[in-house]
């Protein structure tokens, strides 16, 4: 049988609500020289769907997803000699910290998958699906945390 979980000790009183309530398990980043290749590797690597590519300052220039990567590499893209600049799209969606977790859920609703937080105009971390979901359980970045 399956064990029903409450909230784990640490959980905000009243649940979790917005962005700054809940961890979040993506913290890569990328700067707009860095080699295409290596940020695709370091996304295999840790199962990530995307990163925010962002400047001297962590202001964000763009963001990189795995159709990113899969488009550059069907148009005949060479990953080795690529820079994050040259494969990034510079759309902007993302959240603030005080973000409700509502409409959040609908931005992943959507199809997003990885949204940047933006804090006083720098990204400092990205939230997935897994966080929120992970959240509304009431549970920590990992499962142990109880």
């Amino acid at each position: 049988m399956m064990k029903v979980l409450g909230n784990v000790p640490g959980t905000p009183a009243g649940g979790y609500h917005v962005v700054a309530d809940i961890s979040a398990t993506n913290t890569v980043q990328a700067k707009p020289d860095d080699n295409a290749m290596d940020i695709a590797i370091a996304m295999v690597s840790d199962g990530s769907r995307g990163l925010p590519v962002v400047g001297e300052d962590y202001e964000f220039l763009g963001f990189i997803s795995e159709g990113d990567v899969i488009r550059a590499l069907e148009a005949g893209v060479d990953l080795n000699r690529a820079k994050a600049r040259d494969i990034m799209n510079t759309a902007f969606v993302g959240v603030e910290e005080n973000t409700p977790l509502a409409s959040v859920s609908r931005l992943f609703e959507m199809g997003f998958q990885l949204l940047p937080v933006v804090q006083d105009g720098k990204v400092v971390r990205s939230i997935t699906r897994h966080d929120v979901l992970r959240a509304r359980l009431g549970l920590g970045p990992t499962i142990d945390e109880k």
